[in-house]
């Protein structure tokens, strides 16, 4: 890797004085800011808890600031960017490091984000030489390799960058260079990646080589250095040009209800008109199954997938105002790929456009551009309730394309990083979303004990009794809603303590929640791993 450090005097000077924000004397300043498009000041130095609806001057419920990062400084001092876009996540599997992946219209910038309430900008990645800056960027990552694309951008094509360069990474922020490129397009909107077989999918591509319609150009990254076309697919019957763009997709290995299709490549995109569903297993000859169509579209823009594959959330960018007064999310029930059916609609609270979002354990990240990062609960999962949130943009509650561009909600540590497009980047926590979420309150006629001791280093134990016997589950739940551990599953018989053991295993630290449910009965408990 060729590295050069990038203004380093001027990044100390800045570290030491006007990056560390003060929130007493700043918070004016900062709404002021925000309203007149000014220069932020970065949130560095502790965590700002989320009280009486507010963190600093940001709206908030349930969730607490970790830091912000504007983005002049994760410029880094290249390029000079002005806005973000797209952002995904990377933990480095030999340091454990959390890494984010930030789209900019320079470039891409990687930011060490395993401290959360002191990130650090550790380089940036320029544009491909001769494309130039784009407001659309996306990126994915394989193999411990950031995969790029930009739309609008030239010959951009398909950046590769070996990510394990950033932890030798000597006198941050540097400017870094792509390990590899692939030029089989120029620009493109977007790029998925299924980690499990090691395949890219670039969609939206707009000009320059294998356009596949804006569909799906099919990319084997298995060596991610070397990668290699393998074939096209677009359905002609979905996109506004009837070509089978597709804005967005997700593509996974199928383990749904549907019997037929188990164990097969599956895409689904977001194909401006339509739901496209496809198999894409040979890409010699991907295959049609069905397009899910619905009610008032205007552009289906992006969705993801249940974890057990039965539904998928699907976002109509330009539904808002025009159709609809506040932001709608279509539910597909998915039983049947080849007929799939709406199963219901979400409209929330809120006036703004939606973007993006990701399904974690039983709850679903939205980036609903002004009115920020929404969290909702989709235990039921056609019923969803909103549980959490953080606005990043405080002073616009308009239907304007501006704030929340994109959320990461996967890391293990539970922080949750966004991209603000005018602002920078936001590294957030849930402070607790399932406790914060639609639990009952404690039956008279069941007991859950506190856990001894907590917090804990290796084990905790605690009973629970029902008045009347029935089926009892009690499992623990990381913060972002992620199912870590069964701990107990069967019957309870009424009127006896049932002893419960919670043994840490290979967990990290960090917060959990122990949660019993059975018939009417949905109890939680917070316990704490340390070291």
């Amino acid at each position: 890797m060729k590295a050069r450090t990038l203004f380093v005097a001027l990044l100390v000077t800045l570290l030491s004085s006007s990056l560390v924000y003060s929130q007493e004397t700043h918070k004016g300043d900062r709404a002021e800011g925000i309203s007149a498009n000014k220069t932020l000041a970065d949130i560095v130095g502790s965590r700002v808890e989320c009280q009486q609806g507010s963190a600093d001057i940001y709206p908030c419920s349930g969730v607490d600031l970790m830091s912000f990062i504007s983005v002049q400084t994760l410029n880094g001092g290249v390029g000079g960017a002005s806005s973000t876009n797209d952002i995904w996540g990377w933990e480095d599997p030999g340091t454990g490091v959390e890494y984010a992946l930030v789209g900019m219209n320079s470039g891409t910038s990687f930011v060490d984000v395993s401290d959360p309430t002191n990130p650090q900008v550790i380089g940036h990645l320029p544009l491909h030489a001769g494309a130039f800056a784009s407001s659309w960027r996306d990126v994915k990552v394989y193999n411990n390799h950031a995969f790029i694309v930009a739309d609008n951008s030239g010959n951009h094509g398909m950046q590769v960058f070996d990510l394990t360069q950033l932890a030798n990474v000597q006198n941050p922020p540097v400017e870094l260079e792509e390990t590899a490129h692939y030029d089989q397009f120029a620009s493109a909107h977007n790029i998925v990646i299924n980690e499990e077989t090691g395949f890219a999918y670039v969609v939206g591509i707009g000009s320059g080589g294998t356009t596949c319609g804006g569909g799906l150009h099919m990319i084997n990254i298995q060596d991610p250095t070397q990668p290699t076309f393998e074939g096209c697919f677009a359905d002609n019957t979905t996109g506004r040009r009837g070509t089978g763009y597709s804005h967005d997709a997700q593509c996974v290995i199928y383990r749904g209800p549907d019997t037929e299709h188990v164990n097969k490549e599956i895409c689904f995109g977001s194909n401006e008109t339509a739901l496209s569903i496809a198999d894409v297993s040979d890409k010699s000859n991907p295959e049609r199954i069905s397009v899910a169509e619905y009610p008032s579209v205007a552009y289906a823009h992006q969705g993801w997938l249940t974890e057990d594959h039965r539904y998928f959330y699907l976002d109509d960018e330009l539904d808002e105002p025009g159709t609809f007064a506040n932001t709608r999310t279509i539910i597909f029930d998915l039983e049947d790929l080849d007929d799939p059916v709406v199963a219901n609609t979400y409209f929330a609270d809120t006036r703004t456009r939606d973007h993006n979002q990701y399904v974690v354990g039983d709850y679903l990240f939205q980036s609903n551009y002004t009115s920020g990062l929404r969290i909702l609960d989709i235990s039921d999962p056609i019923n969803p309730q909103e549980v959490a949130l953080f606005d990043v943009l405080p002073s616009d509650q308009s239907y304007n394309f501006n704030g929340s561009w994109s959320n990461y909600p996967f890391f293990q540590s539970g922080n949750i990083i966004a991209t603000s497009i005018d602002e920078g980047l936001f590294v957030v926590q849930p402070a607790n979303p399932l406790l914060t979420s639609s639990e009952e309150e404690l039956p008279v006629r069941t007991i859950l004990n506190a856990p001894f001791p907590n917090p804990f280093q290796s084990q905790t134990q605690f009973t629970v009794q029902l008045e009347e016997s029935g089926h009892l589950d009690i499992e623990v739940y990381d913060l972002l809603g992620r199912k870590v551990e069964v701990l107990f599953s069967g019957t309870v018989q009424g009127g006896s303590p049932q002893q419960v053991i919670f043994d840490r295993g290979n967990l990290p630290t960090g917060e959990y929640i122990i949660r019993a449910r059975g018939d009417g009965i949905s109890i939680a408990r917070t316990v704490t791993i340390v070291k």
